[in-house]
């Protein structure tokens, strides 16, 4: 086993070759987690220049002042921001940007980013890590990278050795048992104008289940249920999603309650490139929650890690003392309540397959090393010029505990718009206690639900 010292150095030094391509660390090195990485597969040390600290376990208590049911308390409300990056000085930290982050800068003279220390804030529970543990030698991938067979409990692939296994490691990490998410959506006009769409989300990720096994799991990772409140307009839609592991085997189940009809029809477009709901065009299906469904269009190449700025420790977004409008201003979200720090990312790309058709033609993803969150995300169009930008404002939601975003932004540079979604500072703070049952996640629940 190398000692954490040898790592930190070999790290440093062979930064430029990780961009080429870092040599994977291999299933028989386990031995590793909870040692030298973290049991998540992380690296438990911090870097060489002291910029990103180690990890000691991330937030393992509520901090003082914390009321459940309640917005969440900023455990780092009294950090004061580093510096900014800006247009004028980005040279300065552009081996520390990732592309899109360099557009946003160059673009928009608006558009900063206010640096913070880096906390390394990301937990879940001891029940995760020790499925994670186990997921070494039980998890594979199955029908070319597809589907995931043998894993649950925890992410698949603490030591990927591909960019597909790091992908499937967002898909599969923690965020609970049972969700219930009350949130808005919004895609201003270039002037900052906007309508909020409100959503009621029910997720149960039956894969995190206490006591699910892969047997009983079966292809089943997740059921989610969407219903839109607001505007009135589109009031009553509502969205049932199963997910599947493996849906080039068995496409995700998805029907819709259409109000005006009253009827529930199924919807095999709700996937890939298809327009997100309410969205104004401005995300495609397979971009909630940063990226869902079958990788089957894309080539997955790992490249490696590096240390980059990403939105992080992102409490501020979900602050009731906000209101959306000051959240929302044109061409960008305010960049006074966005909190970037320094961490440690896997990068992947993915290249769409010859024959395979989406919107995007090359996608690369931005993984954070401690929690498997994409944060940021580039998107290419068929000119393979960078279309949109997307970040995950992370944040570990400790009474859970688990990292998940306080919001997601997906930014069109062409277009000088942007799509927000996930707030929830004016709404109700989501209830990862929700009681549900299988029956509340059927075709039938939605037609007794379906009212205008």
């Amino acid at each position: 086993m190398r000692s954490t010292a040898r790592f930190v150095a070999i790290l440093s030094l062979a930064s430029v070759a990780l961009l080429t391509g870092f040599p994977p660390l291999s299933a028989q090195e386990g031995g590793r987690l909870g040692a030298d990485l973290t049991p998540l597969g992380a690296e438990k040390a911090g870097n060489a220049a002291g910029t990103i600290p180690s990890w000691d376990g991330g937030i393992t208590k509520p901090p003082a002042g914390y009321v459940p049911g309640k917005h969440y308390v900023d455990p780092y409300a009294a950090d004061k921001a580093l510096f900014t990056i800006t247009a004028k000085n980005l040279d300065q930290y552009a081996a520390q940007l990732s592309e899109g982050h360099k557009a946003m800068l160059r673009t928009y003279g608006t558009f900063k980013m206010n640096v913070y220390p880096t906390r390394r804030s990301a937990s879940v529970p001891q029940r995760v890590y020790d499925a994670t543990s186990q997921n070494l030698t039980r998890a594979k991938l199955v029908n070319g990278g597809n589907g995931v067979q043998g894993a649950v409990g925890g992410p698949a692939f603490p030591l990927p050795k591909s960019g597909v296994e790091v992908i499937w490691n967002h898909m599969l990490r923690y965020r609970g048992d049972t969700a219930g998410r009350w949130v808005m959506q919004a895609a201003p006009t270039r002037g900052g104008q906007f309508t909020p769409v409100q959503f009621d989300e029910e997720t149960q990720f039956l894969y995190h289940l206490p006591g699910m096994t892969a047997e009983k799991l079966g292809n089943r990772i997740l059921y989610f249920k969407q219903t839109v409140t607001a505007p009135a307009r589109l009031a009553g839609g509502i969205l049932l999603v199963h997910e599947m592991g493996d849906q080039v085997k068995q496409p995700r189940d998805a029907w819709v309650y259409n109000p005006g009809q009253r009827r529930v029809r199924r919807a095999p477009q709700v996937a890939y490139d298809n327009p997100g709901t309410a969205a104004d065009n401005m995300r495609t299906s397979d971009q909630l929650d940063m990226f869902n469904g079958a990788p089957d269009r894309y080539e997955w190449k790992l490249v490696g890690k590096r240390e980059i700025y990403v939105p992080y420790n992102s409490y501020r977004l979900q602050d009731p003392k906000l209101k959306y409008k000051d959240i929302i201003t044109p061409l960008h979200i305010n960049p006074d309540h966005a909190r970037y720090e320094l961490h440690r990312v896997w990068i992947v790309d993915a290249t769409l397959r010859a024959g395979e058709r989406h919107t995007y033609k090359r996608r690369t993803f931005y993984l954070d090393e401690d929690s498997w969150q994409i944060v940021l995300m580039d998107q290419y169009d068929n000119r393979d010029q960078l279309w949109r930008v997307s970040e995950g404002h992370a944040m570990n939601f400790y009474n859970v505990p688990g990292t998940w975003t306080a919001a997601e932004v997906h930014t069109d540079l062409q277009a000088g718009r942007y799509l927000i979604m996930g707030l929830f500072n004016e709404g109700r703070v989501h209830d990862f206690n929700l009681k549900r049952t299988e029956a509340d996640f059927q075709p039938d629940a939605l037609r007794r639900e379906g009212v205008r």
